[in-house]
């Protein structure tokens, strides 16, 4: 699926992910859910981080509750898990090597952007904040906000409806395969970006992306 031309050329809109596309943050993802189970006295099930990054933490919520404590709420386990990656969001996560030049690049050729992501929107603003981008970005949507995750095409319509841009100019720009898949089955043009914490074959992952990049220095090439 990948274009080698100038597949980006004609680019009016721009949905990005957060965590492991515009953050260096997927790794901390990738360790809370099993935090939070050993925290709670829960031994974790084999494979069980792989599925939390999945989730969006409304989701990781209602799988708690389902499988360990069904007298706790999704409330109650949300702000949990978000007190034990608040400190992270708040003063350590930085960006990924090349973003910042990029954004401004997207700006200076007028492309409306967003952000759709499954981290809550408080920690999402400060983390922006501190590393000097959220002004290039019209609206935060997150999984929690629009009432889905990423299993789903919601957040990406959400994010469409709200940047007014063509479908077919408009591109998502992710790491994660599944939400990849999510989104090209909904007809979206993607952006794939590398990142270590996706453990996919990165040739499953370039199969389903018009544009891959190891970083945001190859990215210029395909306008």
């Amino acid at each position: 699926m990948i274009n080698e031309g100038k597949a980006l050329e004609n680019i009016q809109g721009a949905i990005f992910d957060l965590d492991g596309t515009l953050l260096d943050s997927m790794y901390i993802w990738s360790e809370i859910g099993l935090k939070f189970l050993k925290n709670e006295g829960v031994t974790p099930p084999p494979g069980a981080s792989d599925e939390f990054v999945k989730l969006s933490l409304v989701q990781a919520a209602e799988y708690y509750i389902k499988n360990y404590a069904p007298e706790k709420t999704v409330m109650d386990i949300v702000k949990s898990i978000n007190a034990l990656v608040q400190d992270f969001y708040f003063e350590q996560v930085l960006l990924k090597p090349g973003v910042l030049e990029f954004l401004e690049y997207l700006k200076s050729k007028n492309v409306k952007m967003c952000i759709a992501t499954a981290t809550d929107k408080y920690m999402v603003e400060k983390a922006l904040e501190r590393n000097g981008i959220r002004d290039y970005f019209t609206e935060i949507f997150t999984c929690t906000s629009v009432g889905a995750g990423k299993d789903t095409p919601v957040i990406y319509d959400k994010s469409l409806e709200h940047l007014g841009t063509p479908k077919e100019n408009t591109y998502v720009f992710e790491d994660a395969l599944y939400a990849i898949e999510t989104a090209r089955e909904a007809g979206y043009k993607i952006v794939g970006i590398s990142d270590v914490s996706e453990k996919a074959n990165p040739k499953t992952v370039k199969a389903l992306c018009d544009v891959y990049i190891n970083d945001y220095s190859e990215i210029y090439k395909f306008f």
